[in-house]
């Protein structure tokens, strides 16, 4: 199993999934940091976090997730970080404008399993640095 030797960046505002996500990116390598939310999240861009992959939801009280990327498009913060969603909300129209705001991937958290998303992330990763 290939050890990738990242700074992923995981944002959701449950603190259950943030714990699971950060163990099994950790058991595969990952620096893992995670974000409460999307508040947390922009201040720790803002000061001057970079991670290599930023992992988002996209359902989040405050700013949605689609209003964390265009945030973070305005204010010029992750710059190439490889951004990724991984969300419940899994229709076409939430897809086509994740990926219109720069996601490189999105992940339907209720067809995938925890070592599912990670291998998924894995996979963009590897397709982006094409």
């Amino acid at each position: 199993m290939e050890k990738m030797n990242k700074k992923i960046l995981i944002v959701d505002d449950d603190n259950f999934l943030l714990d699971m996500y950060s163990l099994k990116f950790t058991e595969r390598g990952f620096s893992v940091d995670s974000s409460l939310g999307s508040v947390d999240l922009i201040q720790k861009l803002r000061g001057g976090a970079t991670p290599d992959i930023l992992l988002l939801d996209i359902v989040m009280p405050t700013m949605d997730g689609f209003e964390v990327l265009e945030a973070i498009k305005k204010e010029n913060l992750a710059k190439g970080a490889i951004k990724i969603i991984l969300s419940n909300r899994g229709q076409k129209e939430d897809i086509d404008r994740g990926i219109s705001l720069g996601a490189k991937g999105y992940i339907v958290k209720a067809t995938a399993t925890p070592t599912e998303v990670v291998d998924k992330v894995i996979e963009i990763i590897g397709s982006s640095q094409k």
